[in-house]
């Protein structure tokens, strides 16, 4: 039996609980699911470090035997104020059936640590993989980048900050396509309103910034000039926020020729299009398993 997930405490989210009930019902779902057994054929690596924060840290799920597989980074959500890399643990089967290797990182959480932090750990987790992940029969060359919610946003963000990775080592090319699932692409709100998901998004997370910020850490102000292929998933009971951030980075991309879709979940809203990867013959592992054929 493969190795069970490391002892949980309320040190490892700074912020306590998600702030609605349904998240708290997301997160109570998927946190059961990462207490199941995985299959004989996974090695899971957990609590790797790659920094001194005890947050900076991920866990591999790789093929028994691999060698020079893809690598999916797959970033929880949780609105960038909690959450855990084990949200991601239930994925692990299934993507190491498509031959691939899978890293959950873990990143710091806001308040406690405002913007940039999360996406600093996002693009430095890459230049510690670039080093390592030869160790689990991962390819440095061969990153695929996925998140859901705020762990979308994240993977957006190391997908398109191009000079970033660059000065942690990590070639243009070494990645291959991103898949963010409900992901947050415009971080700008104008006056949102009190109580809303984007008043949290002005006083958690971009708190005690420029007011000017949000649009620098928007996917949606980073397109410019790239060519990553990107796979784009909302639901369509999503947010209006999220729904409309992802139609307009689909639009984005798509006027300068990048290889882009934009999926709407039927039925599904903002939790379920990440609950639904527990099937094993869902869309967007077969999405995966096309964009690694076409990219490698």
């Amino acid at each position: 039996m493969s190795a069970s997930p490391e002892p949980l405490g309320a040190a490892d989210d700074p912020d306590g609980q998600p702030p609605l009930p349904p998240a708290f019902d997301y997160a109570r779902t998927v946190m059961a699911w990462s207490r199941e057994p995985l299959p004989e054929r996974v090695v899971a690596t957990l609590g790797q470090a790659y920094g001194p924060h005890r947050l900076q840290r991920f866990d591999v799920y790789a093929p028994r035997g691999a060698h020079a597989a893809p690598v999916v980074l797959h970033w929880h959500g949780g609105g960038w104020t909690n959450g855990y890399r084990q949200w991601v643990r239930f994925m692990a089967p299934h993507v190491t059936q498509l031959g691939a290797v899978l890293v959950a990182p873990s990143y710091r959480l806001t308040p406690e640590h405002p913007f940039p932090a999360a996406i600093d750990d996002a693009l430095d987790v890459l230049g510690v993989l670039r080093e390592r992940v030869a160790e689990w029969g991962g390819a440095a060359d061969r990153l695929y980048l996925s998140g859901h919610s705020a762990g979308g946003h994240l993977a957006a963000m190391a997908a398109l900050s191009q000079d970033a990775r660059r000065r942690r080592g990590v070639r243009g090319e070494a990645i291959r396509a991103c898949l963010p699932l409900s992901g947050i692409m415009d971080l700008q709100a104008a006056d949102p309103a009190p109580g809303s998901l984007e008043e949290r998004v002005y006083t958690h997370v971009l708190r005690g910034l420029d007011a000017a910020q949000d649009v620098v850490y928007s996917p949606l102000s980073w397109t410019a000039g790239k060519r990553i292929p990107f796979d784009l998933t909302v639901g369509e009971r999503d947010s209006a926020r999220v729904r409309r951030s992802n139609q307009r980075l689909h639009a984005l991309l798509a006027a300068q020729g990048v290889p882009v879709a934009l999926h709407e979940a039927v039925g599904r809203d903002h939790f379920q299009t990440h609950l639904d990867l527990r099937q094993a013959d869902h869309p967007w592992y077969a999405r995966l398993a096309a964009l690694i054929r076409r990219t490698s």
